[in-house]
């Protein structure tokens, strides 16, 4: 089987892609993709507890803690403690944050009004449906138990 039949390779090239552009759009801002989609993951008016940011955004513990300290460096965050739990710490949008935050949510939009004028709506649906059926898949977590025994 060629790379390009498997349905891997069409996911990881078109993520590449995209994690490219929404780099090269983000760089115009001093930001990173990562910022960016973290931004769009905490809440600009109450903040978000920090333990809810990394399921949010599919990434572990650490790499989240080193986004996070470089977003406080930059002054698009701070951290204040939970009013209602003091152990919880709930990472609050700075307004420069607030800023980038559009920012990254108009790149966003964009895209996706440019794949909705390029792409049906019929086909963007079937897509959604594979995708989700795939996700589905993996979260079954039976790919290989025929390859295992």
């Amino acid at each position: 089987m060629k790379r390009e039949e498997t349905v891997d390779y069409h996911i990881r090239s078109a993520w590449h892609a995209i994690a490219r552009m929404y780099n090269q759009q983000a760089l115009k801002y001093g930001g990173t993709m990562s910022i960016g989609f973290a931004l769009l993951n905490i809440d600009s008016d109450k903040g978000t507890p920090a333990t809810k940011i990394a399921p949010l955004m599919g990434l572990e513990t650490r790499s989240l803690t080193r986004l996070l300290k470089s977003m406080e460096d930059k002054g698009l965050i701070s951290r204040e403690s939970d009013t209602l739990d003091k152990r919880s710490v709930r990472i609050k949008l700075t307004a420069e944050g607030k800023i980038h935050r559009e920012h990254s949510k108009e790149i966003v939009l964009r895209f996706n009004e440019a794949v909705k004028e390029e792409i049906s709506a019929g086909k963007l649906n079937t897509f959604f449906e594979v995708v989700q059926g795939i996700n589905q898949l993996i979260e079954n977590n039976k790919i290989y138990d025929k390859i295992l025994q």
